[in-house]
């Protein structure tokens, strides 16, 4: 189990858009004298910098004018907290690697069209990063398998693809192990996106806990990593006769829609219910009580992504067809959102859902 702590380093974009509250892309926009930002917010981000002393990376923007690389980014996630981590990963470590990054985004975790997909293609990127989940869709992947094109998955497995990602099973089984020893004995678990492998694999890492422990009370419900889908599943695990003292959510947002039910149910969390995510998004820390969350490294994912997808380009072509997968650490992040249950009973019979 690890505490989150700080680390010494220089002010950097996303510390500039996150005190100007836009994105590192607009940032950028301002600092090249893009003329399609609006003046407000042109001036705001130019206090901030100035108030923040940022320094923008010459060498790296000076690389780009001369040798660029086109790299396009397809996203399609119902996190915001989760894409503005990812975006803000990649976008800085592209800064730094002289890569111009071109956007595209679906909506409601479903893939762009074929058209715009193939428009992207057309205008000349060199190769391609796909974050969750469209990084494990087939229509996706087989457009660009047929493109030929490199391309990065983020928190996936794709098919000729380099996927990058961290042990969704143990980091999930280390949560649930994590509240067992508290002394939970009733727990809920609320599924991801059912498309997704990660989705499975934390599954599998909470059933691999509960099936060592034994004599648990467990109810699993289906989400879809949204936090509508959390408001749905939490109301389903607290509605019954002996909800959970303990609900493990697979992201951060979900766990945020489930602390919103328990505080409209006037429970206290954690007084009366544990609740814990996954990631260490935003989300995490600006609800009350702060998760208790796996931090999954966003950022440091994307940033792996696009570094190992530009050594692809710059290398050639590669004929392997399996993923090449890089896995990072996780790390279990204790906050203010779990203690041990006020009292233990088990309800009897012992109830296991599938």
């Amino acid at each position: 189990m690890t505490r989150s702590r700080g680390r010494s380093r220089g002010v950097t974009i996303i510390d500039v858009a996150k005190h100007a509250g836009v994105s590192p892309m607009t940032v950028s926009r301002v600092i090249n004298g893009d003329p399609g930002v609006r003046d407000e917010v042109r001036a705001r981000v130019g206090e901030i910098i100035s108030a923040l002393n940022y320094t923008p990376n010459l060498t790296a923007r000076s690389l780009v004018t001369s040798r660029e690389i086109r790299i396009g980014v397809i996203y399609s996630n119902p996190s915001a907290a989760f894409m503005s981590d990812l975006l803000a990963g990649v976008f800085e470590e592209a800064s730094a690697r002289a890569a111009q990054l071109i956007l595209l985004k679906g909506e409601n975790g479903k893939p762009p069209s074929r058209e715009a997909i193939q428009g992207l293609i057309d205008s000349r990127v060199a190769g391609m990063i796909l974050a969750p989940p469209l990084g494990e869709s087939e229509v996706v992947g087989q457009i660009l398998r047929a493109a030929k094109l490199p391309v990065a998955v983020v928190g996936g497995a794709a098919r000729g693809a380099i996927c990058v990602g961290i042990d969704n099973r143990r980091a999930a089984y280390d949560m649930t192990r994590h509240l067992i020893a508290l002394g939970h004995r009733r727990l809920g678990f609320i599924l991801g996106n059912p498309d997704q492998s990660a989705s499975a694999e934390r599954l599998a890492g909470f059933r691999a806990a509960v099936d060592e422990e034994g004599d648990l009370d467990v109810q699993i419900v289906q989400g879809d990593y949204s936090y509508a889908s959390g408001l749905v599943a939490g109301e389903a695990l607290l509605a019954g006769a002996h909800p959970p003292t303990a609900i493990f959510a697979s992201n951060d947002d979900m766990a945020a829609a489930v602390v919103s039910v328990a505080h409209r149910r006037h429970l206290d969390v954690p007084a009366d219910l544990t609740v814990t995510g996954f990631d260490d998004s935003t989300a995490a820390t600006t609800l009350w009580p702060p998760l208790t969350t796996i931090r999954q490294p966003v950022r440091a994912l994307a940033a792996a992504a696009l570094q190992l997808l530009i050594q692809d380009i710059r290398a050639g072509p590669v004929a392997d067809d399996d993923a090449r997968a890089t896995i990072l650490d996780h790390q279990l992040i204790e906050r203010e959102s779990t203690a041990t249950p006020r009292s233990n009973p088990l309800p009897h019979p012992v109830r296991t859902m599938p």
